[in-house]
């Protein structure tokens, strides 16, 4: 009785909330990343959509020499270099959506958030996404599917281990740059790791903290799914670890975008007013403009059907 007394006496707290100043955040959206395959990725701007990989037809010996210290009777050997004869050529692929905003839900709810700016920033974010996703699965361009067959393997025991992450590098040895593996591929790596007594070593690189083998680092993505999911309920399954070089000095992997778009927000992305129309909704086009290309074949390695899911009691 005395504590309902009490309340019944004082302002109550579902009344003083009407009063208060709720301090509030911008959209949260869940399904953003870093998107660090972007970041670690070296990118060219292009001026017409198209960038064409020239490559040399080469062999063992491309070409006869002569030492200086050998007899001067003998001829210069002749030759020359031979080139494909129809080079590859990859096309940006655009990825668009358009964003439908209220033009009086904006005004009447504009504070202390631009709808419309916020809206647009989650649909940026989104189309990122997406492009990640793209320059690791897509069937055009994707690094999974265009790896050469030759750089491809499974882990000997379905795990990956120390001996394993040793054959990747074994296939991109010139110059690597970056693993690729999903959290869990990652997770599965450092148990096995742990196991043989050699734990990975972690760093500091680019703003992320990340897991180093062999002093190249080891990029997360959820883009490298695992049995065809990004975030898989199951503890087992399957997935793929790549291995990147990138720079085109280096005849690596480059992200390729349009250079010079008009109204163009960030690398590649452009955001186009089109409009509001009779019953009042703004309409704005997003497109983004991308692609990626792989200038050697031994720029790219996968260590296929990776398991996941083995652990050890402690």
């Amino acid at each position: 009785m005395d504590a309902y007394k009490k309340n019944f006496n004082a302002l109550s707290g579902d009344a003083a909330y009407n009063l208060a100043d709720v301090i509030k955040t911008p959209p949260q959206f869940g399904a953003l990343t870093p998107r660090w395959t972007t970041k670690f990725l070296e990118f060219k701007g292009l001026k017409s959509g198209v960038y064409r990989v020239n490559k040399v037809v080469e062999g063992e010996t491309p070409l006869d020499i002569l030492c200086g210290q050998e007899d001067k009777s003998k001829t210069i050997p002749q030759g020359f270099i031979q080139y494909e004869t129809k080079p590859r050529e990859y096309r940006l692929n655009s990825v668009s959506t358009i964003i439908n905003i209220d033009t009086r839900v904006a005004d009447v709810y504009g504070t202390p958030f631009d709808q419309a700016a916020e809206q647009l920033a989650l649909a940026m974010e989104s189309l990122r996404e997406r492009q990640e996703s793209l320059i690791i699965n897509g069937s055009e361009y994707g690094l999974l599917k265009n790896a050469a067959n030759n750089r491809r393997f499974s882990p000997a025991n379905g795990v990956p281990t120390p001996d394993d992450m040793d054959e990747l590098i074994s296939k991109v040895w010139k110059e690597p740059s970056f693993f690729l593996a999903h959290p869990r591929a990652i997770a599965a790596l450092g148990r096995e790791c742990t196991k043989r007594g050699v734990p990975p070593v972690t760093a500091k690189i680019g703003g992320g903290t990340f897991i180093f083998w062999r002093g190249i680092p080891i990029v997360p993505t959820d883009k490298l799914l695992v049995d065809g999911q990004r975030n898989p309920k199951s503890k087992s399954g399957k997935t793929n670890i790549l291995l990147v070089r990138t720079g085109e000095s280096k005849r690596g992997v480059i992200g390729l975008y349009q250079a010079g778009l008009s109204d163009e927000r960030s690398r590649g992305l452009t955001v186009r007013f089109r409009g509001v129309d009779d019953e009042g909704i703004a309409s704005y086009l997003l497109a983004l403009y991308c692609s990626a290309a792989i200038l050697a074949d031994d720029a790219v390695a996968v260590m296929e059907n990776v398991e996941v899911g083995k652990y050890y009691d402690s």
